[in-house]
């Protein structure tokens, strides 16, 4: 339960978290409550997006879900913190990854809220595509959610001279967070599977994930108009 009474903590009095992670307090046992907490979470919604396909599809994807997200922080971390620290910020790297994990904690249980709504649709409106974008719009909904965290706790944390620059940083950084996020899912896939396709654990690399999405939005428009 204290993984979750972290990140209820976190929406409830997010001033009063982001002033322990400027002053350090406990801050090892809040970033591995957050990290337990975000990969539980994200590992649920990741079986719902692979139950549209089978059984094994729900189990890769509750793997692969966390996965994603914890690979995609482990690449873009180093480029936040050494940039910040160029500029003349003041926070440690532990400081850093706090702050992420903290957009990633609140994006895995928004993500997990939206949990039965997903189901919902699946049961009631089983259509592939559909349900595809309806689970891409979900997750970019609370990815933006998260990343708002870590915005305000950088701007928190953060104080004194130099903080045009840094949010500046920011700003792109969260870019690249984004693209290089969607980059990874689609190395990644398959989350969904398409249905009557064999069960895979990855796919051969090709295509685009925009222009994946595109595709799935023409497919849905063609079936409605069918």
């Amino acid at each position: 339960m204290e993984p979750f009474y972290v990140i209820e903590r976190i929406l409830r009095n997010r001033s009063g978290f982001f002033d322990e992670i400027r002053e350090g307090d406990d801050l090892g046992r809040k970033t591995r409550n957050m990290l337990i907490g975000a990969v539980l979470f994200l590992a649920i919604y990741g079986a719902v997006l692979g139950i549209s396909n089978s059984l094994l599809q729900a189990l890769s994807s509750a793997i692969k879900l966390p996965i994603l997200y914890l690979i995609t922080l482990a690449i873009c971390l180093p480029t936040l913190y050494f940039f910040n620290l160029l500029f003349g910020s003041r926070l440690t790297l532990a400081q850093t990854f706090a702050l992420i994990m903290t957009a990633i904690a609140v994006i895995a249980v928004l993500t997990l809220s939206f949990t039965p709504i997903a189901l919902f649709f699946w049961l009631t409106a089983p259509n592939y595509q559909f349900y595809k974008l309806l689970n891409v719009g979900i997750l970019t909904i609370t990815g933006v959610a998260g990343l708002s965290f870590l915005w305000q706790g950088m701007r928190h944390v953060q104080k004194g001279e130099g903080m045009g620059i840094r949010n500046l940083i920011l700003w792109l950084w969260i870019f690249v967070y984004g693209f290089v996020g969607t980059q990874m899912a689609w190395t990644l896939r398959p989350f969904f599977g398409s249905p009557g396709l064999p069960f895979e654990i990855l796919r051969d690399l090709g295509g685009n994930f925009y222009v994946n999405v595109l595709q799935s939005i023409f497919n849905l428009l063609i079936s409605i108009v069918d």
